[in-house]
């Protein structure tokens, strides 16, 4: 059996698993949002938009936008969340809605498009959810043909070679055209590859160099690009466990993933009880995996393990004379995933568990791993794009600026020479989305240039893109770009100087 039909006979088997019995299931997702949702103002974004596709010509600016801050910066998450009278209960479900907010000497613009997948199409038409959602379980109306038949393009943007993609957990990447937004179709890897998945979270080396992975039950595929988007190289094996991974990162030799302890209550699925989300089971007693591959030979692979813990995101990996270091963020278990995502989509007002900066020591000669933690509530890192496998002074995060925050209203840089932080805080009824740090064209020192992000404002009920001075948060954003309306929350994006 080859590659393909493995891999498909796989993703046929989690399309089954993943549908409840046509006999006995009942639909689980909600009904339309109750008035709470629309009495609290601070869950606005998490109402969603209704497959329109909408645009700012011109934003309001306050302060002053960097002269040399030209480019456009791609943004994608759930923006669809209603039809046909029900509503996801989960918010991972959404359609992918794909922002560009672009910086140009006339100031700044912002176009919102929806990814025009397969399933968003056939629902649009339908009005109705036609699939089972990972966090829904929706009874199926149409036949599973593979993972792209679910696929919702909703977690990622990032330019390759001529197109960007908009990226999702389990299935293809979609390619849209970078100047309109139009969706191209599902991205082309040849048909070995086809519907296999391919994750929201690649890692891009200064030089371009493009790594990706996809995991499915006990199955892991990872992929080497070039900077052009041609498949160099690709390699599917088993995992040490079966395993939601959602990130991963690279150093100069080493692909380095953390597995944390997650079972599934396959029963409960194929009996229409549970959604996939509803299923997890977190088993703590049986650690976190920490898998090393070696970039050169993706057969060279090491297992070791480590206390449990939840991460979801990495910031960045380096590594010297056979030790490995890295960032995540780490929270104590999934619930934030599986209680505190559903609340708010409910429009409870409810905080979230805290998750906090954590540190990783692997030591490949000793077959140790050790890890080290911080107390700030944060998520979302992100370094400068030019230390990506290399070793790095800073990281970036939103974060919960003031001990009494209902979200993460602030901005932090933290110095990992040093410890010290640099923070910013944008008040109350703020919210603040992840924050990438852009270079200032000609500089060659990491962290000089801009963080740039954007966020939501309760009390006005628009969105906004905030510029900071990547090197001096303190002093507050030196320009914010306005929009004379809300836009549903993203999960994460990319921008590309000019």
């Amino acid at each position: 059996m080859n590659r393909r039909h493995f891999f498909h006979s796989m993703t046929a088997a989690a399309a089954a698993a993943a549908l409840p019995s046509l006999a006995t299931a009942q639909t689980a997702a909600a009904k339309l949002p109750s008035q709470l949702l629309f009495d609290n103002p601070a869950r606005a974004p998490l109402r969603g938009w209704h497959g329109q596709d909408v645009s700012c010509e011109s934003t309001l600016i306050e302060g002053k936008l960097p002269a040399e801050l030209r480019g456009v910066f791609y943004r994608n998450g759930p923006g669809l969340f209603e039809r046909g009278g029900q509503r996801y209960s989960h918010w991972f479900d959404g359609d992918g809605l794909v922002h560009a907010w672009r910086f140009t000497d006339q100031g700044v613009s912002h176009r919102a498009r929806f990814v025009k997948t397969a399933k968003f199409k056939a629902e649009q038409e339908a009005n109705e959810f036609l699939y089972p959602a990972f966090g829904s379980a929706i009874r199926p109306k149409r036949p599973i043909r593979s993972n792209d038949s679910m696929n919702a393009a909703n977690t990622n943007a990032v330019l390759l070679g001529d197109k960007v993609l908009a990226m999702w957990e389990g299935g293809s990447a979609y390619a849209l055209d970078p100047v309109t937004l139009e969706t191209r179709g599902p991205m082309d890897l040849g048909a070995d590859l086809k519907g296999m998945p391919f994750s929201a979270h690649p890692k891009i080396e200064p030089d371009g160099t493009f790594w990706n992975f996809g995991t499915l039950f006990n199955k892991m595929v990872v992929y080497h690009l070039s900077a052009r988007g041609e498949l160099l190289r690709h390699a599917v094996f088993d995992m040490p466990m079966s395993a939601m991974v959602h990130d991963f990162v690279v150093t100069e030799k080493h692909l380095v993933f953390l597995i944390p302890p997650i079972g599934l209550d396959m029963a409960a699925v194929r009996a229409g009880q549970k959604s996939m989300i509803d299923a997890m089971q977190w088993r703590a007693a049986d650690g976190i995996k920490v898998l090393v591959i070696d970039k050169s030979d993706f057969a060279q692979r090491r297992v070791l393990e480590i206390p449990a813990f939840m991460v979801f995101h990495f910031g960045n990996a380096w590594e010297k004379d056979g030790v490995i270091r890295l960032d995540c963020v780490k929270s104590e278990d999934t619930g934030l995933m599986t209680e505190w995502m559903p609340k708010i989509m409910r429009g409870e007002e409810v905080r979230a568990g805290e998750s906090h900066a954590a540190f990783v020591t692997i030591d490949l000669a000793r077959g140790r791993v050790a890890a080290d933690t911080r107390s700030e509530n944060l998520e979302f890192p992100r370094v400068d794009p030019r230390v990506v496998a290399r070793r790095n002074r800073h990281v970036f995060y939103p974060v919960a600026a003031t001990a009494d925050a209902q979200t993460l209203n602030g901005v932090m840089r933290l110095d990992m020479d040093t410890g010290k932080t640099d923070i910013a805080s944008m008040g109350a009824g703020v919210s603040l989305e992840e924050h990438v740090m852009v270079p200032k064209p000609g500089s060659t020192k990491e962290g000089e240039g801009w963080l740039v992000g954007v966020g939501f404002d309760a009390r006005r009920q628009t969105s906004f893109a905030t510029v900071f001075d990547a090197m001096n948060l303190a002093a507050g954003p030196v320009a914010i770009a306005r929009l004379p309306y809300w836009t549903p929350y993203c999960f994460h994006g990319h921008f590309y100087n000019a």
